[in-house]
């Protein structure tokens, strides 16, 4: 194994720029970053989107001290490092020298909470739900570092049939397990998007789901859980009562804690204001004019055109 990075021509060069300065300015604290989200699935991002990172860390307050020290954090040190263990992971805006060289949205999680967040027993779906999709391995510090990101990402796929089996009517392919836990997933969130966002994410990874969820449809045939079908695989037998109030229960403790989530964007997130407001520009088709209240405190007064945005949203995607 190489104990240096691992150096390659990255089909992402202006992520792969992007994590190397991150890296740097953050004291190679960073063990991998990956690419995920609509900038790498061409799903309707635009010149002003950012760039979707997960960063694995080795140690948190080391990160946020290189960050510090680098005037790229611009919030408290002590408080990032704080609320790094509280409802990880903590979700901050990177935009060296002002945005002039790209801007990345990253999540920052160290390799105990991101095991967690893969395993069999996951606190919530936040991690898991985006990591399952396609993901782009952008930089990593040794290959010893992404052999483990890669293990755990196969296991988080290994296990998508257990969680949504009290999900699935009717025989299913790779493709439509896929298709299946977007929709679960999707609805597992309070999010700005088209009530169609999971179709057009679906259609851009299609590929993806049929090739990284076959292993774990074989694996259901091979311990009886499931067997093939003329359209694919159903389940030998309906889902026990309890499995399904367990995986029922996690996705409504999943959602509630992905919205408490918001609170801790918003001491995180630098600017996040601007960049909820471009996203949902974006992916609704309106111009949205904030008043000076709801721009100077939000918290407060930002809440009924939260709720109108939710309840006004179009069926289908807009085109950029």
């Amino acid at each position: 194994m190489s104990d240096g990075p691992v150096v390659g021509r990255s089909p992402w060069p202006d992520a792969r720029e992007l994590a190397e300065q991150l890296v740097a300015d953050s004291g190679q604290s960073v063990k991998a970053v990956l690419l995920y989200g609509s900038r790498l699935q061409k799903t309707n991002p635009d010149k002003h989107s950012a760039l979707d990172f997960m960063v694995l860390v080795d140690d948190y307050s080391g990160f946020y001290e290189g960050l510090s020290a680098s005037h790229e954090l611009h919030r408290p040190r002590r408080v990032m490092t704080a609320l790094a263990n509280v409802l990880p992971p903590n979700v901050i805006a990177y935009a060296p020298d002002e945005g002039t060289a790209g801007i990345a949205k990253c999540l920052i999680v160290d390799k105990r909470h991101l095991a967690r967040a893969l395993s069999a027993d996951p606190p919530d779906h936040f991690l898991l739900g985006r990591l399952v999709q396609k993901v782009g391995y952008v930089w990593s510090a040794s290959d010893a570092d992404e052999a483990w990101l890669r293990d755990r990402i196969a296991e988080a796929h290994a296990g998508v049939v257990e969680w949504m089996a009290p999900y699935l009517e009717g025989p299913v392919d790779a493709a439509g397990l896929g298709r299946r836990l977007l929709e679960v997933c999707y609805r597992g969130e309070i999010r700005p998007e088209s009530r169609s966002r999971a179709d057009r994410v679906f259609e851009a990874q299609e590929e993806h789901f049929r090739v990284a969820l076959q292993p774990a449809l074989d694996r259901a045939v091979e311990e009886g859980v499931m067997v093939e079908a003329d359209a694919g695989y159903r389940l030998r037998a309906p889902v026990p009562a309890a499995q399904r109030r367990r995986w029922r229960g996690h996705f409504i403790r999943s959602k509630t804690r992905t919205t408490l989530r918001w609170f801790k964007h918003i001491v995180t997130f630098a600017n996040w204001l601007p960049y909820v407001q471009r996203k949902v520009e974006r992916h609704t088709g309106r111009s949205i004019q904030l008043t000076t209240l709801e721009r100077r405190l939000p918290i407060i007064f930002l809440w009924p055109r939260a709720i109108h945005v939710l309840l006004t949203r179009p069926r289908r995607e807009v085109d950029q």
